[in-house]
């Protein structure tokens, strides 16, 4: 707006009967009108909003609130400001002011009778606003265009009643407003939060006939009065004003609003209160690790674990201590508060307190085959756990150890536990329970596997029955339900027994029983890596490792506290139940465990970061399983820059079940990628022959002659030429081993495409497309394999 018409580059003389008013309550007819173009930036930057323009419309919405100001269409190649027939008057400094016509009025008085309009019209004087000044202003109507293209309007010689409204950084002025509260047009722009607070006064005083309107609370014309009395007056400073009227209640969003639902779901860890004592008075304070402890002494007793003698008689006495620990369910709810009385075995001297030791841990490998032959024959799996399994072992040697900690004898302070029966802590002890319970099944009818000792097998009369034993976790399967629970009944008569029920949560592995097979994940596993290491809410990535970084031995600042590095990445190598997407990552980051740096550290944090996407991932064992063997087998030649020993890496399958994986650095440095891929070959050959030897112990007869997969020409041509070059003499070993099983048709070694290699992922880093295609190959899914 401007008084000059000098200022306007292209105008024409207005027709309209529009007025504009004044800030003093006096109006202005409009002489001609021009179109200009006003800045976006300073438009979006003054009145906290945001400006979206399409080929058909363009819309100003609040920054803060998201809602809709202003919306118009576009006309003769630019986007024309709107002026009529708008849903709702725009809160922005760019709106301009019009003379208000009876229907408006009407609308925003809340519709009252005509006759009551009509009498309020003539005693507030609204349809008409004043009389004209001398200048006679010019209105231009208001085009929408890019700041690069077109400049913002400019500056005018205005009064200052004037420039208040041409100030593009003033906002609209308040209906309840003195005029000599009005700014120049050097005012600071107002905040976003100003912004939004002109907009629902706006809003409130004048509602349209789209919205709900406000009812006075005073008669109207009382109201209307009140409002719009100090905007007729002529400004004058000495006057005194009445006090404006309070501002009327905003209106409050009645939208729903719902919580964003991620894509990645985690299980729960529950957040609980409860804290493991530290110390034996701690623990002797709380009711219920009291009960635990007391719980632990009654058990010794009954078993008659020891007997209390003189310290003088005794050679060496070894220390005790209490070890407490919260039990839980498989979703993180507590099961039992458990208190355990160990030995302190590492004071024990070899030849005085103990000769040989041995702990009954069954493979993994072992663990897989089992459970893919269970459910591809659909047998039950049962699952126990074995009360104070270790005192249920004797011990040969003369064993001193000291009273327990808080439970000591008031007569006989100063004597010694001459141990009976092994107890938690020293180092013969797994064999002592070992040795009682093998002799238990072995004079049952089992019989011990060769291939793995942690594996009894019961197989008499077309009943088979499969035992794993890891320490004192037992699975039991078998194709003779009646036989099961007859078993089941002799051995809780020998020991002491808690039936879990159908295998579900086994070393930290869940079995989760499907239509189709089982599914074998780790994701309480995970969930609890991610919570003790405050990871829970981090971002997932596609892969466990970067493909463009190589770690090495020297790269990056060694750590202060490697304690941290060394308790992750150890804790990390309990996902090879069931992750072999992992399997080459742990395996290289196990490889600084000695001197690990800051690079390496953000290495394993990645791991949980791709393990926090894919938590749901595990082995599918499908009830329609093929009993074939076949291995895949592959090597990355040179491929640790440090020291450029090459990296060997196997997947053995029993039908479509991933059985046995490895990924492993080779021991020495080879001359050519045919030694490498051939050494890969012969550690892939040594597993197959040792399932064989497996199976066959199971009552299963394996393939004859199963295939092991290799990528490289050289090494396959290798296997089967039965001429020995003198150039591998360094390899005798490995070439005849894996030569003669060729030549005896006990394995095959046969050519594959890198492209249908499945190990390639267990070698090195890849890209994530690879590395996801590879993923689902390998046998990795989140439940039925479509």
């Amino acid at each position: 707006m401007t008084s000059d018409l000098h200022n306007l580059a292209l105008h024409s003389p207005y027709t309209g009967g529009d007025d504009v008013l004044l800030g003093d309550g006096s109006a202005q007819s409009i002489s001609h009108t021009d179109k200009n173009l006003i800045s976006v930036f300073q438009l979006c930057s003054t009145n906290g909003v945001a400006v979206t323009f399409t080929p058909t419309y363009f819309q100003v919405r609040d920054l803060t609130t998201g809602a809709l100001r202003l919306e118009g269409k576009p006309k003769d190649g630019t986007y024309e400001w709107p002026k009529h027939n708008m849903s709702k008057p725009p809160s922005l400094a760019y709106a301009s002011v019009v003379k208000t016509s009876m229907s408006d009025w009407h609308s925003r008085l809340g519709h009252p009778a005509i006759s009551v309009l009509q009498k309020m019209i003539s005693i507030d004087e609204l349809a008409d606003a004043g009389h004209l000044q001398a200048d006679t202003p010019v209105v231009s109507s208001v085009l929408v265009a890019a700041p690069s293209s077109s400049p913002s309007p400019p500056e005018t010689q205005s009064s200052p009643g004037i420039e208040i409204l041409h100030n593009p950084q003033a906002p609209l002025p308040q209906q309840a407003q003195p005029s000599h509260q009005a700014q120049s047009s050097q005012q600071a722009p107002p905040s976003d939060d100003q912004s939004t607070q002109q907009a629902q006064q706006w809003d409130t005083a004048h509602p349209t006939q789209q919205t709900q309107p406000q009812r006075p609370t005073s008669s109207p014309s009382t109201s209307l009065r009140s409002t719009c009395e100090n905007s007729h007056q002529p400004a004058n400073p000495k006057q005194t004003q009445p006090p404006p009227a309070p501002p009327s209640p905003t209106r409050k969003s009645n939208r729903q609003k719902k919580p964003v639902q991620k894509l990645n779901l985690s299980a729960i860890v529950y957040q609980s209160h409860e804290v493991v004592p530290t110390s034996v008075a701690e623990a002797l304070r709380d009711p219920r690790w009291r009960a635990a402890m007391c719980e632990e002494i009654d058990n010794h007793i009954r078993e008659h674990t020891w007997d209390l003698i003189s310290s003088t008689v005794a050679e060496n006495i070894v220390g005790s201590k209490w070890i407490f620990t919260i039990k839980r369910h498989a979703n993180g709810a507590i099961s039992k508060f458990k208190a355990r009385l160990v030995a302190k075995g590492f004071n024990q001297r070899p030849g005085i307190d103990y000769h040989e030791t041995f702990s009954p841990v069954i493979k993994p490998s072992t663990i897989r085959l089992v459970l893919s032959v269970s459910v591809s024959k659909n047998w039950q799996i049962r699952q126990f756990d074995v009360n104070h399994a270790f005192l249920q072992g004797k011990l040969d040697d003369e064993v001193y150890m000291t009273q327990p900690p808080g439970f000591v004898n008031k007569d006989e302070p100063q004597a010694v536990c001459k141990l009976r029966k092994a107890i938690y802590g020293l180092k013969q002890t797994p064999q002592a329970w070992y040795n009682e319970l093998r002799t238990f099944l072995l004079q049952y009818g089992f019989v011990n596997s060769l291939a793995d000792a942690s594996l009894f097998i019961y197989n008499n009369n077309g009943v088979l029955l499969y035992m794993l034993v890891y320490v004192d976790d037992i699975i039991l399967t078998g194709n003779s339900q009646p036989h099961l629970d007859k078993f089941i009944t002799s051995l809780s008569n020998r020991f002491s027994l808690k039936d879990l029920g159908t295998l579900s949560y086994f070393l930290g592995m869940e079995a989760q029983y499907l239509p189709d097979g089982l599914l074998l994940t780790q994701r309480r596993y995970i969930a609890d890596l991610l919570h003790k290491n405050n990871m829970t809410d981090c971002k997932s990535v596609p892969t466990p490792m970067c493909p463009n970084t190589k770690l090495t031995l020297t790269s990056g600042d060694q750590l202060k506290d490697p304690s941290q590095y060394r308790a992750l990445v150890g804790s990390l190598q309990y996902l090879s139940l069931t992750r072999p997407d992992v399997s080459y990552a742990v395996n290289k980051l196990s490889q600084f465990m000695h001197k690990p740096t800051d690079i390496h550290w953000s290495a394993v944090k990645r791991i949980l970061r791709y393990l926090s996407g894919t938590q749901s991932q595990g082995i599918f064992y499908s009830k329609t399983n093929a009993p074939s063997l076949h291995a895949y087998t592959d090597a990355d030649w040179g491929g640790d820059k440090y020291d450029y020993i090459s990296t060997g890496a196997y997947i053995v399958y029993y039908g479509k079940h991933p059985i046995a994986w490895s990924s492993k650095k080779q021991k020495g440095v080879s001359r050519s990628s045919t030694e490498a891929e051939y050494r890969a070959v012969t550690e892939a050959v040594s597993e197959v022959i040792w399932i064989k030897s497996l199976l066959t112990e199971m009552g299963i007869t394996p393939s004859p002659t199963p295939p092991v997969y290799c990528d490289n020409i050289g090494a396959t041509y290798l296997a089967a030429n039965p001429v020995f070059h003198s150039r591998m003499k360094h390899l005798a070993l490995d070439y005849h081993f894996v030569r003669n099983l060729v030549q005896s048709r006990q394995v095959q070694v046969a050519h594959v495409t890198s492209a249908d290699q499945l190990a390639d992922t267990l070698i090195k880093p890849l890209p994530r497309s690879r590395f996801q295609q590879l993923a689902v190959k390998i046998g990795l899914t989140t439940g039925t394999p479509s």
